[in-house]
């Protein structure tokens, strides 16, 4: 299947620090590649991979599910744990609910977490009927391109494929009962007006991850790495992984 020109994913070998970044449901590697592209810049080692049905064309996507997703990352993952000798997450919206259950799972092999907007709850109307909506229609509107800033668009899917949507609650519900497991460091950037993911995810976080740092962005919406407040995401992400990573960045 053809890839949207931009869908491409992202790699950069640099230093033993490396950053995983997972893109959002429905999205692509491009709302994350000027994040990962920074983050190169600074001598990190970079792994921006395109989740299994996103890129292409929505109806692909409804032939998979959050755990095609889930294994695409998880194989970024090893492949990048085994060229450095640290590796951080990032993740956008879906993207950070995948980040935070890598870090489940992995425990101390992740050094730290960063998220944008995660997503980690069922409190979308349209979210909680999806299993069943998913019998009778196909695609409902989408939810992409969220961004404040005029000019910037984000490549992604301008329809919302029912059937993978469907699968959506089984992995909120995992991340959730486990998020006591997530004990690394944990940076949360959150859009104060967003009109995709509600503050229902970042609250939970708060609650069940105490160690957890919230930054509120006051000129973002959903998509924040691509919108006013990116400079400070970007920034704010390589004092978080110089603070917390045990080897020098490759350029410091």
């Amino acid at each position: 299947m053809p890839l949207m020109p931009g869908a491409e994913p992202y790699h950069h070998d640099a230093g033993q620090i490396g950053v995983l970044l997972c893109h959002g449901f429905t999205g692509t590697p491009q709302s994350m590649r000027p994040w990962g592209e920074y983050l190169a810049g600074h001598g990190i080692s970079v792994s921006l991979p395109r989740q299994p049905g996103h890129g292409t064309r929505w109806q692909e996507m409804n032939r998979t599910r959050w755990e095609d997703w889930y294994a695409e990352v998880e194989k970024a993952f090893a492949d990048l744990q085994g060229r450095c000798a640290e590796v951080f997450l990032a993740g956008l919206s879906l993207g950070g609910c995948l980040a935070l259950r890598l870090a489940e799972v992995h425990g101390a092999a992740i050094r730290g977490l960063l998220l944008v907007n995660p997503s980690i709850a069922n409190d979308v109307p349209l979210m909680r009927l999806a299993p069943l909506l998913k019998w009778f229609v196909p695609s409902v509107p989408g939810v992409a391109n969220d961004v404040k800033k005029p000019g910037v668009t984000e490549l992604a899917y301008t329809r919302t494929p029912v059937k993978a949507a469907a699968s959506l609650p089984g992995l909120w519900s995992l991340v959730q009962a486990d998020l006591a497991k997530v004990t690394q460091p944990l940076l949360v950037f959150h859009s104060a007006e967003d009109h995709v993911v509600k503050p229902t995810s970042v609250a939970i976080i708060r609650e069940k991850v105490p160690q957890a740092t919230i930054e509120e962005l006051t000129d973002s919406y959903h998509v924040a790495t691509l919108d006013n407040d990116a400079d400070r995401i970007f920034a704010g992400s390589l004092d978080f992984i110089r603070t917390h990573a045990s080897v020098p960045l490759q350029r410091d």
